[in-house]
């Protein structure tokens, strides 16, 4: 039997969440009663390491708190590094990685204020209003000087067709602006049923009255809009970065601007932040802001609600959808339910393979096989370190501790499944060449978790958490016999099932029972029935 260590947690005490920087009041009362919760500021960066030092199992932060390799390796016991906002560049992820530390933050909690934003920042730059204000502000009547431009029936050029970049587009349709879009990731086919025209980089330079970026900085896209992209643009295109700094090329923008080849540009990020002192902003056809993209009470709030609900889940021991360092990526509703399932699995087939498996083949059949089940390859290493004792397993560490001991993991998937509507079987190769063979499914609306077949026997079987098992040559009174040693012990049956190859053939035994089982029971157990194969099996949730 595998034994296995767990580590507990001091007896009342309640996980402790570092809140770093200011958060909206919902996001308190998202995280609930159920936490410590204390505060620090994340800036001061001494007052961060000794707050991390002193424990925590999870830390909500925004952009001022820079969670690196020695922040990281301070926070002994972290569990969560929660991000509310997008960007995570302040966050090192793969020290956070290394150290089994999940990463999280929301994806679309700003979507609509940063759309909204570039919108507003298009319209001031079509019309002034920046310089307009400012020269009525100071006591002059300026009209004559700021004669703008409409945006009905223009062209706008969106580069980077994401989420973002759709909001806007159906935004300024609205407005009747003509939209083509430059995304070599996006399908065509999506873009068509926006009404809006894909288009290589060089059209939307040539064709765009005004242009909108929605792109993510990386080496690929680092100033995409520089020096030669803006000797292709008109002389009357006005330019919005509301996205990331550094796509557009500030200097190379600058000079196009001065020497006339564009009308205006609209900026609220940089390649530098904070950025209080740049030339553009000496420019009057230049409407800028500071990093306001985020910047609402509605956007800060859904992405404080958004962390906190990943927090509880995460401490809570589920996997997080908007988790940026687990491998799998998102996961569909449909696959949700079979992750705890197939860590079950590979918990049962290991201990009843008595070591950890070489390798695992996760098979997916049926009506769940047309939605992407790759996570599940993690869900079976997770299953298997647990079962041989691995402390502080994660869906974010576990490739990387399986892959220290050689072990690896494959999903295959398979539209037949001719006696459930959706199963799966986890084939466990063992390092002596043998395999264990653990099928399982999810059955009804309730998606009640069953074992149906162990190495081709037929089960019913529910993944409790104390299971025994008894292989056998089948024959009369080993059902009573067992019955007997267990009931003696004090230990008692929640079900028992039987299952053969044939009359009289091999027999496999699967028994729920309400208590562990000690090793010196279980070997009770083989000696009074003579069972050529006696395991019991703690399942860990």
């Amino acid at each position: 039997m595998i034994i296995r260590k767990a580590k507990q947690r001091v007896a009342n005490s309640k996980p402790v969440v570092l809140i770093a920087e200011e958060l909206s009041p919902a996001t308190m009362e998202a995280l609930g009663p159920d936490f410590e919760v204390r505060h620090c500021n994340g800036a001061d960066r001494g007052e961060l390491l000794a707050a991390l030092a002193a424990g925590v199992d999870a830390v909500l932060i925004r952009s001022a708190t820079k969670m690196d390799a020695e922040a990281i390796a301070a926070a002994k016991g972290l569990k969560v590094i929660a991000r509310a906002g997008v960007g995570l560049d302040n966050v090192e992820i793969p020290a956070a990685t290394a150290a089994g530390v999940m990463v999280v933050n929301a994806p679309t909690s700003n979507i609509v204020s940063a759309a909204e934003l570039a919108i507003t920042l298009l319209l001031a730059s079509a019309r002034f209003v920046s310089p307009a204000h400012a020269a009525l502000r100071a006591g002059k009547w300026a009209r004559s000087k700021y004669t703008g431009a409409e945006i009905f029936e223009k062209t706008l050029g969106i580069v980077g067709f994401g989420r973002i970049g759709q909001l806007v587009a159906a935004r300024m349709q609205a407005f009747g602006m003509n939209v083509v879009a430059y995304d070599p990731y996006l399908a065509p086919a999506r873009a068509a049923q926006l009404d809006v025209r894909l288009v290589d980089l060089d059209e939307l330079l040539r064709v765009s009255d005004f242009i909108t970026i929605h792109l993510p900085k990386t080496k690929e896209t680092a100033n995409l809009i520089g020096e030669e992209a803006l000797k292709k643009v008109k002389p009357t295109v006005r330019i919005i970065n509301a996205a990331r700094g550094g796509v557009l090329d500030e200097t190379a923008l600058y000079n196009a601007l001065k020497e006339g080849r564009v009308a205006g540009a609209g900026l609220d990020v940089f390649a530098t932040e904070p950025c209080t002192d740049s030339p553009l902003f000496e420019l009057d056809n230049v409407v800028a802001t500071p990093h306001l993209g985020a910047s609402t009470d509605e956007a800060q709030e859904r992405a404080g609600i958004a962390v906190a609900v990943s927090v509880r889940k995460a401490l809570a021991g589920e996997l997080v959808p908007d988790a940026v360092n687990v491998k799998g990526g998102a996961i569909h509703e449909e696959i949700r339910p079979s992750l705890p399932l197939v860590e079950k699995m590979a918990q049962l087939a290991t201990t009843m393979g008595g070591e950890l498996p070489a390798s695992m083949s996760v098979y997916v059949r049926g009506d769940i096989s047309e939605y992407d089940s790759t996570i599940l390859a993690t869900s079976a290493l997770k299953g298997a370190l647990i079962a041989v004792g691995s402390e502080d397993v994660t869906y974010v560490n576990a490739p990387g501790l399986a892959a220290e001991r050689g072990m690896t993991s494959t999903v295959t998937t398979d539209p037949e499944s001719p006696l459930y509507r959706s199963m799966i079987s986890l084939h466990a190769a063992l390092p002596n060449g043998k395999t264990v063979v653990v099928d399982g499914t999810l059955m009804g609306i309730r998606k009640v978790e069953k074992i149906i077949a162990i190495d081709k026997f037929d089960l019913d079987l529910p993944p409790t958490a104390n299971l025994l098992f008894l292989r056998y040559g089948d024959r009369p009174g080993v059902v009573g016999t067992v019955g007997s040693v267990l009931g003696k012990a004090g230990i008692n049956i929640g079900g028992m099932q039987v299952s053969r190859n044939e009359e009289g053939g091999e027999a496999l035994m699967a028994i729920t029972v309400d208590s562990p089982l000690s090793s010196a029971l279980v070997a009770s157990v083989q000696k009074e029935t003579g069972a050529d194969f006696v395991r019991s099996v703690t399942l860990v949730s």
